[in-house]
């Protein structure tokens, strides 16, 4: 079904790479999922009062938050395909990201009203809970539905490779399992009507859970505005692609970022053999900034490093490197080894990228370590350690 209407509604389906459509895909799964959650939402709603039961109630209000984040969704899946301008020279992908946070917000504070009406109801120990055979019909109902619907957006999210619709699809999930609660429950309280607080506990269950997802989805929301890594396997696959063209000695300083799910930047230093022709090595460059680029659909920059490649001296003293650094940890990296020749002393510089969150050694306990053990072979050496970041 959902190849079906992938051919029906969208031109040219299997090109993802392209923004339109992406745009399309993302605009169908939204209406879809407005249509669904509002159906449910409507039907709940009405069999909430006339029932009188809170848990219902609740689980309509997270299909309304279910709706509202379909329809920002639609928002900014259209809105986040506008092209770059004078204000914005990175285009506006990112407006994906914020409608995902004005929808937390809106699920946030209606579960905080809804949360207080519960707490209220019981403390007054009020229940008007009535059974009718239509709340069993709508649940069952609402729960086949929301089934299809996490198949639906679980697939278009993989095709797209969307975090909105990812998020989606977990919460259909959820609530299939929210929704089946409320069923059992409902039954039950059927049957042992002297439990009139069942509903209201169910209900204030809801609301818990509903904040919780609230307060998850505000939080994978705005990681990627503050900024999150790209996805490593994505990253080392184009590392091993530029590496494969003969004439690239090796690679570093990779940085990527992101402005948007489709819209990522990369730079990236390749080492070139110093002693070719300058010319070639600038067009072997060019050559791949292109392919990459048109490629994997990137912004890519490549800064070329000419190496030393007959310098004996230098070769050794890399040989040696990689035996101290890797004596100390295999989670170090070093690059860009090169020497600086002085009157009495040679200065030896490389970068060594330092991970955030392992604190293997001091950066001045580990320079005094390198700088110590490189002296053995020669001692007229001196350490320069430019520390570098992880940013992939």
């Amino acid at each position: 079904m959902i190849t079906f209407l992938r051919k029906l509604f969208i031109k040219d389906y299997q090109n993802i790479k392209d923004p339109k459509v992406r745009e399309k895909h993302g605009l169908l799964a939204s209406i879809f999922g407005i249509v669904i959650n509002s159906i449910l939402f409507i039907f709940k709603l009405i069999i909430g009062f006339i029932s009188g039961s809170m848990s219902i109630i609740s689980d309509a209000i997270n299909n309304l938050t279910d709706f509202l984040n379909s329809f920002v969704s639609l928002f900014g899946f259209k809105f986040a395909s506008k092209p770059a301008d004078k204000e914005h020279p990175f285009g506006h992908e990112r407006i994906e990201y914020i409608s995902g946070l004005i929808v937390c917000m809106v699920i946030l504070c209606l579960a905080s009203i809804l949360g207080v009406t519960t707490i209220l109801g019981l403390i007054n120990q009020t229940s008007d809970f009535e059974f009718s055979i239509f709340i069993i019909i709508i649940l069952i109902g609402s729960i086949i539905l929301k089934i299809i619907l996490f198949l639906f957006n679980y697939k278009m999210a993989k095709v797209i490779d969307s975090l909105t619709l990812k998020a989606n699809a977990l919460d259909s999930l959820n609530d299939v399992i929210s929704t089946s609660l409320v069923l059992i429950f409902s039954i039950v309280q059927y049957y042992y009507p002297n439990l009139w607080y069942l509903d209201g506990i169910i209900s204030l269950i809801l609301v818990v859970y509903i904040f919780i997802s609230g307060i998850k989805m505000l939080k994978e929301t705005s990681a990627p505005l503050i900024g999150t890594p790209i996805d490593s396997k994505f990253t080392v696959q184009i590392i091993n692609d530029i590496k494969s063209y003969n004439g690239i000695l090796g690679v570093h300083d990779c940085i990527a970022h992101s402005y948007g799910p489709n819209k990522i930047f990369m730079t990236i230093h390749c080492e070139v053999d110093g002693y070719k022709n300058s010319f070639e090595n600038h067009e072997l460059i060019d050559k791949i900034e292109n392919v990459i680029s048109n490629k994997y659909q990137i912004f890519l920059t490549i800064h070329m490093d000419p190496i030393d490649t007959k310098s004996e001296k230098l070769i050794e003293i890399k040989q040696e490197l990689s035996k101290i650094i890797s004596n100390i940890s295999h989670e170090l990296s070093f690059h860009d080894v090169r020497i600086v020749k002085g009157k009495e002393s040679s200065n030896v510089i490389f970068d060594l990228v330092y991970p955030y969150d392992k604190k293997i050694i001091s950066k001045e306990e580990l320079t005094n370590i390198i700088q110590k053990e490189l002296n053995k072979i020669d001692p007229t050496l001196k350490v320069v350690i430019h520390f570098d970041e992880e940013y992939i």
